[in-house]
């Protein structure tokens, strides 16, 4: 510890003055280079000017408080700030914690205009972007009133000390509370814009030069991590004090820790100005330096069109096209219309390269590319299936329906990554709300609603935006989708550290188990269909194993690492920046997702793949198509099975702590055994489902989970947990096998019928809950009455599907010519029953070619994807 000599020399005020007072400089020299840009050069000023200028303003008072704060104290220790400085002092802090808000919310406010500028022709874009505009407002006014009336009554924020009498929130806990709303807000503003400036047909270096000019914002989301660092410790500093340890020198005081997150707070607002203002100064650079951007080269070599953008309908499916010397040349070049010089209408809309050019540039652009394709006259071709000028290939992939075992394995990887992402959440969530219930000392009824509101996500995220987004965009927007929620919620979990409070912390476990319930939706059907379907439940047993692991990993990792002590409200706020490293991976997964090429299995794809076994999948049962029945028994069986797992994990450590009391292994490490034996559960039915009928593994395992949760309510000692530990492994392979088998022969529902199995999941919300009064009153052996009932009723499915004939030719894999015999499929194809399934598509209104080609009678004769070989002979 420093001398009370050397901690009187120590002043943070002259650093903190110097850097606010540069920024404000060098975000004022943008502003106004953005200003002569647009009244100088474009000649159009819009409603985003005029919000950067009033964030101008604010931020001036905002970076004037901060200044004058310096003079009467900020940056000194406490010790060291004169006591007629006390009340100075306090009314700067109340000024810039007022003004903050304001500052930054009229700053993004700014980019999200400009950015609905650029939204012609972008109907998702628009809308995500008003979306982000609410948030922005709706977050920063709620914040800014809360800042304004952080103490009641309001004069209380002047007094020191604070009168026992008047109530007051900690406005650095409140800053801490509000960073998942500004680092969420910071990557919406700087990924919205990408997949349109990606997509743009511009020239390569035109392109990176917007790219790049649109990346700027990522220096906020950057500079916000760094003021957060800074608040985390005046927050850590404040409760030390506050506790009064001996933590609570003046080396950890308040006034002097508090100057470098102030100080970076107005760094933010600054930089958050200069991204802003980098867009609208481009036009001035290209006319001070217009060879600097050498634009008009490039567009003539490549493009032939300067401005051939997704903002033009006309140009952006252009047919190929071939130039040569020895033919006519390329027709003139066409003038674009631009509204943003033409009329200077504030209502007209306008695409990307409209607001970054200006009226001289767009002419010397037109007149180069026009000399450049005259002098050439060389053999152009662009090809069809591929856009060179974009960063990826865009040809469009195989559907996932048609694929063989060999070209799945690609998309399968990638996709069985986000399973190890959600099973690794799943067992930290589990840890952490054992160990929040540890700090905040909730009791056994909130545990279980924590756990609740995750499986309740279960049931609302499929069933309302998610079959939307599912039917209508597919497998990859749902992954986007989900990730991007799965990373809202683990962001969500910062206030809910700070405050240490409940309703936040369950607020968190709601929006996790909305982005893992989406990401279910679609994943364990894109698994199900990418390949041959009769190795559907292998594939899916297979990814399940691998998000397992991912549950064994977690678990381990959190208790033995990051949650290791754990053991008050501070030490919570140190987890969070595990939660915003998982939140950045989504963010970024969620990126790389847009650009790869995922395969997609659209309803006519899954239409076809249904009538190929017309005469099995049509079949009924008690008057009730086959495919219906065993999707209502696959939903129900789903719901009892999840229901009964959840509870076995929920009493696990306590019912080991209770057949085994003095154990000197621990019920944390008999669980980590038991999450083990679960994955390699999962990988061993995945190997036997190559050599036995998957209804008939579904059964054993039903069978053996039911006796051996019997057992486990007897049994003592290592009997006991030997008992608890079989419980998982029959549990293992159960989920994937349901889900696999329900999608058989569903069509243009499989989708749909995806959704309302993963809604079922939802039973993980139910079945603790009432295990959990029988475990109270009767002891935790007994409450497994409970989980053998809920799985009886769960064998329901395999029963079914062992005495009816229909449901068993329905499930069972067709993989060579005498199993399609033996499972009742006796149709040849034909060229009657091939024109019936395309006619099928007909009627769909999509417009089909005949069946004369080699290619197509291959695609009807791939009968479980193994071609026609699996075809009786008639």
């Amino acid at each position: 510890m420093a001398s009370p000599e050397v901690l009187m020399m120590q002043d943070r005020g002259p650093m903190v003055l110097v850097v606010v007072i540069v920024m404000l400089c060098v975000s004022t020299v943008f502003v106004a280079l953005r200003l002569v840009s647009r009244i100088g050069i474009v000649r159009r000023v819009s409603n985003d000017d005029y919000a950067i200028i009033l964030a101008w303003l604010i931020a001036f008072g905002f970076s004037f408080s901060i200044c004058y704060g310096t003079s009467v104290g900020l940056g000194r220790h406490e010790a060291n700030v004169e006591l007629q400085d006390h009340m100075p002092l306090k009314k700067a802090e109340y000024a810039f914690s007022v003004l903050y808000n304001p500052a930054l919310m009229a700053t993004k406010t700014s980019i999200c205009l400009f950015y609905l500028t650029l939204a012609k022709n972008h109907p998702v874009f628009r809308w995500t972007t008003i979306a982000t505009l609410v948030v922005v407002n709706v977050a920063g006014a709620a914040l800014t009133f809360l800042a304004i009336f952080q103490c009641r009554p309001v004069g209380a924020a002047f007094d020191d000390p604070i009168l026992p009498s008047a109530k007051c929130i900690d406005i650095v806990t409140l800053y801490l509370s509000s960073a998942p709303v500004n680092i969420i807000t910071d990557l919406a503003l700087l990924f919205l814009p990408m997949p349109i400036l990606t997509s743009m047909r511009l020239p390569r270096n035109e392109k990176f030069i917007l790219i790049i000019t649109f990346s700027f914002g990522g220096f906020v989301a950057v500079v916000d991590v760094v003021r957060i660092a800074y608040l985390e410790s005046a927050a850590l500093a404040r409760l030390q004090n506050t506790s009064g340890s001996a933590a609570s020198s003046a080396a950890n005081d308040y006034s002097w820790i508090a100057s470098l997150s102030f100080m970076w707070s107005a760094v933010e607002v600054d930089v958050g100005m200069i991204c802003a203002c980098v867009p609208g100064v481009k036009p001035l650079v290209a006319k001070v330096f217009p060879r600097l951007l050498d634009a008009a080269k490039n567009a003539g070599d490549l493009t032939g069109n300067p401005f051939y953008g997704p903002g033009d309908a006309q140009w952006a499916n252009l047919a190929p096209r071939t130039y040569t010397s020895s033919t006519s040349a390329p027709p003139p070049p066409r003038t674009p219309t631009n509204t943003a010089h033409a009329g200077f209408n504030p209502d007209d809309t306008m695409g990307i390269p409209d607001f970054l050019t200006t009226p001289d540039t767009t002419a010397a652009m037109l007149q180069e590319a026009q000399t450049a394709r005259t002098a050439t006259r060389v053999t152009r071709t662009r090809s069809p299936s591929l856009t060179v000028f974009d960063f990826v290939n865009v040809k469009n992939p195989k559907s996932m329906v048609k694929m063989t075992n060999k070209e799945s394995i690609c998309p399968l990887i990638l996709v069985t990554i986000l399973f190890f992402l959600w099973g690794f959440a799943y067992g930290l969530l589990s840890i952490l709300n054992q160990q929040f219930q540890i700090v905040v000392g909730i009791n056994n009824a909130q545990a279980i609603g924590l756990h609740s509101a995750y499986y309740g996500a279960y049931f609302f995220a499929p069933l309302t935006f998610g079959r939307l987004i599912f039917k209508k965009w597919g497998f990859k927007a749902m992954f986007m989708t989900g990730l991007c929620i799965y990373g809202i919620g683990t962001l969500v979990f910062w206030p809910a550290a700070v405050l240490a409070s409940f309703p936040a912390f369950l607020i968190s476990n709601f929006i996790v188990g909305l982005g893992i319930a989406t990401l279910e939706t679609a994943g364990n059907p894109f698994i199900s269909l990418c390949g041959p379907p009769e190795y559907a439940e292998v594939r899916l047993n297979l990814s399940q194993g691998v998000q397992a692991i991912g549950s064994v990993v977690s678990p381990i990792l959190a208790q033995k690492v990051l949650f290791k002590n754990v053991q008050d409200a501070p030490s919570l706020i140190d987890i969070q920046w595990t939660y915003l490293g998982i939140a950045l991976f989504d963010v970024i997964l969620a990126v790389i997702f847009f650009y790869l090429p995922i395969p997609e299995a659209s309803d006519d794809d899954l239409e076809m793949i249904a009538e190929r076994r017309f005469s099995v999948y049509h079949r009924k049962v008690l008057g009730i198509p086959v495919i219906y029945m065993t999707l209502i028994s696959g939903v129900f069986s789903q719901w009892c099975y999840v229901g009964g797992q959840e509870a076995v994990s929920g009493v696990y450590q306590q019912y080991v702590a209770t057949v085994r009391p003095n154990s000197d292994i621990g019920p944390f490490n008999y669980q980590a055994v038991g999450h083990t034996v679960f994955a390699v559960g999962r990988f061993l039915t995945a190997g036997l489902g190559l050599l036995v009928r998957p209804r008939r593994i579904l059964l054993i395992l039903y069978i053996g989970v039911i006796v051996i949760s019997a057992l486990a309510m007897d049994l003592d000692g290592y009997k006991g947990v030997a008992m608890i530990v079989l419980i998982l492994f029959f549990e293992s392979g159960i989920f994937s096998l349901i889900f696999a088998m329900s999608l058989h022969g569903l069509g243009v529902h499989t989708k749909t019928a995806a959704v309302f199995l993963t809604a079922a999941t939802s039973g993980g919300a139910v079945v603790p809950g009432i295990m959990s009064p029988v475990t109270n009153a009767y002891g935790v052996r007994y409450a497994f009455c409970v989980v053998v009932a809920v799985f009886s009723f769960g064998a329901i499915m395999p029963i079914y599907l062992s005495l009816s004939q229909a449901a068993k030719n329905q499930v069972d894999p067709v993989r060579t010519k005498r199993n399609s015999i033996l499972l009742g499929e006796k149709r040849p194809c034909t060229p009657n029953r091939a024109a019936r399934v395309f006619g099928a598509v007909v009627r769909r209104g999509k417009k089909t070619s005949s069946l004369s080609t080699e290619s197509d009678m291959a695609t009807i004769e791939h009968v479980e994807g193994r071609g026609s070989q699996e075809r009786p002979s008639g």
